[in-house]
């Protein structure tokens, strides 16, 4: 099976990549965590769909498993969940050389991950990633947790998996929003590190598009490959980690100020980085001809390009809760050229100025 390793010296990991291999899961999970006993987290729309081929696997490895399925989408993303999921892994006995898998999307991913790092302070973690966001972002890096209603990913910790496992056949129940919304991640990579990525993007969009194995194997572990490399370089986010954020300040914003209902995720980062891209060009970063190369491949894919019914004043209110800002400055992910992006404090007035 191919896998990738992220490069974190005692704590590093593997990243598998297979397609329709669900039945060889409870072996390779039984070399990365301590002991049997585990506790599967998924939610309602991947249960019916992986739980049972998960399962079966893990009990012929001898696991002793425990499920809890939580309602699908970023309302789950709670304390009020966490502290609920907390308490079914204390009444199922879970001990400190026990495991959380999390099996699902980004939510699943965060909050299992989330619980994770906190019950007894921190235990074993699987990620099985069931969405194309989840396996090109939130599955690889650690970083884990929850919500609160006036920002996102505001209560959280870096609690890095023990290993995660990529199967590409779970795309092909994913409707073509999810698609796009991971693709919206994967874009992101080849805007801010790795520029081939993005010309790949630009010259298979359509077979992309049409979910052929090859070409969608070879983005995803490219993804991998950059965030990988990316957090071994900076794992807390104290300084390069942070370009990761392309697309996000005002991606989250916008997903706060509709109740995160309107927009899904990736939806919210296209919208960002057309907007990222905008402010770039108007301070001089960046000149009109790479402007319109990002915006007309984020246009093709079928991803949103701008947002409705906000204000602007609202948009940097919640921007200035941003995590990535500090001292009430307001850092911003900018593009510096083709393939580089760097944190730059912005005023309020440049970024009121792009937005409409």
């Amino acid at each position: 099976m191919d896998f990738i390793t992220i490069d974190l010296k005692e704590r590093s990991y593997p990243i598998y990549f297979a397609y329709d291999s669900f039945d060889k899961l409870g072996e390779i999970v039984k070399k990365h965590v301590r002991s049997s006993k585990t506790f599967i987290i998924t939610d309602f729309n991947v249960y019916p769909l992986y739980f049972e081929k998960l399962n079966e696997s893990l009990k012929k490895s001898r696991f002793d498993v425990s499920y809890e399925v939580i309602p699908a989408g970023e309302t789950s993303k709670t304390m009020e969940m966490a502290q609920r999921l907390l308490e079914k892994a204390y009444d199922y006995g879970l001990l400190r050389d026990s495991s959380v898998i999390a099996l699902g999307g980004g939510v699943v991913g965060d909050i299992a991950g989330f619980v994770a790092a906190t019950y007894m302070r921190g235990i074993d973690f699987v990620q099985i990633p069931t969405t194309l966001l989840a396996q090109v972002d939130s599955s690889v890096g650690g970083k884990v947790a929850v919500n609160l209603k006036k920002g996102k990913n505001i209560i959280g910790a870096f609690h890095q998996p023990k290993m995660v496992y990529i199967d590409t056949a779970v795309l092909n129940t994913l409707d073509k929003r999810e698609i796009l919304g991971g693709l919206a991640e994967i874009i992101k990579y080849g805007i801010i590190w790795d520029f081939s990525l993005f010309e790949y993007i630009e010259s298979n969009i359509y077979e992309i598009l049409d979910l052929e194995e090859d070409k969608l194997r070879h983005i995803i572990k490219k993804s991998c490959e950059i965030k990988g490399k990316i957090v071994s370089l900076d794992e807390k986010e104290e300084n390069l980690r942070s370009i990761l954020n392309f697309g996000h300040t005002i991606g989250h914003a916008i997903e706060a100020l509709t109740g995160y209902e309107r927009y899904i995720h990736g939806e919210a980062v296209a919208i960002g980085m057309v907007y990222a891209c905008k402010l770039a060009l108007n301070l001089g970063y960046i000149d009109e001809k790479y402007f319109e190369r990002i915006f007309s491949l984020i246009q093709r894919t079928g991803l949103p390009t701008d947002y409705e019914d906000l204000h602007k004043e609202d948009i940097v209110e919640a921007i200035k809760l941003d995590k990535k800002s500090r001292e009430a400055k307001i850092n911003f992910v900018l593009l510096r050229g083709l393939g580089k992006a760097e944190v730059t404090t912005v005023k309020e007035e440049e970024i009121l100025k792009v937005l409409k």
